[in-house]
């Protein structure tokens, strides 16, 4: 009879809670993937199951204990955005400016056209990044895209030039004052160097990576940006872009997908004003 009771006392379940709860699951798998190999993960989890508990000893009547972990609950929210401050940032990047800000795509019935910017000089990074992989010199290149990386910027020393292979390699040369940090290339144009990024938290970045690496990894875990890292101790190119990495690359690999990133638009409109 008692049981009986109980579940007379459940509300009813509909359609709606149907999709409530499958969009719930689709939150938290999202979440979970952007959480996943960092330490958060785990008090994550941890909040998810109390805050369970705390669901289901409420559907039972258990008015004590649903009082004690609902005090609970209650405070880790509050827990819970201090300590996924960087997380919640990183979050609200990913919706505010990977999902719809792109060049010509559509958001509903809007679309995007984004912003007009010069050819990138793939040559020129091409060849110098050869060329500081046969010399041991360490590098690190930030190229933007749909976000602007201001505050990057603002951290090194700012100098808008025009890019050339030279340059870069000067820049990087171990007996500079400009070699330690990245080089942020925006609009086909250098805009600083020197400058620091956020490293990555994840756990499972390789040992064999040094700090290059995980900066390189931490800027685009959280913006859109991409990242060229020559290693000092190797030699080897790498290319990290929405919070991957791609190591041992060639150097026609690199110009291939630095072209398809930056210069297919206005290779794509140099053909058609060239058929006009």
């Amino acid at each position: 009879m008692l049981l009986l009771s109980i579940i007379n006392e459940l509300p009813s379940f509909n359609i709606f809670d149907f999709i409530d709860i499958l969009l719930v699951g689709m939150l938290l798998f999202f979440v979970f993937k952007l959480l996943k190999g960092t330490n958060a993960i785990s008090i994550l989890m941890g909040f998810v199951t109390l805050f369970i508990t705390w669901k289901v000893v409420s559907m039972l009547g258990m008015k004590i204990l649903s009082e004690i972990l609902g005090q609970f609950v209650s405070l880790g929210v509050m827990a819970l955005i201090i300590i996924f401050q960087p997380e919640i940032r990183r979050f609200l990047i990913l919706i505010g400016s990977r999902s719809f800000a792109k060049k010509g795509k559509k958001f509903f019935f809007w679309k995007y056209s984004g912003q007009e910017t010069e050819n990138l000089n793939t040559n020129a990074i091409v060849q110098a990044c050869s060329h500081m992989s046969s010399t041991l010199t360490g590098a690190l290149i930030i190229f933007c895209r749909d976000n602007k990386l201001d505050s990057i910027i603002q951290s090194g020393e700012i100098f808008k030039s025009d890019l050339s292979s030279q340059l870069l390699e000067t820049i990087f040369f171990k007996n500079t004052p400009l070699h330690d940090g990245a080089v942020i290339i925006d609009n086909g144009k250098i805009q600083a160097a020197r400058c620091i990024l956020p490293v990555s938290h994840a756990q499972n970045i390789p040992l064999s990576m040094g700090l290059r690496h995980r900066s390189a990894l931490g800027i685009t875990e959280q913006t859109d940006a991409i990242a060229v890292i020559v290693s000092e101790q190797t030699g080897k190119i790498s290319i990290a872009h929405d919070g991957n990495i791609t190591q041992g690359i060639t150097t026609q690999f690199l110009q291939t997908f630095l072209d398809q990133e930056f210069n297919k638009h206005s290779d794509k409109t140099e053909e058609e004003t060239t058929k006009e």
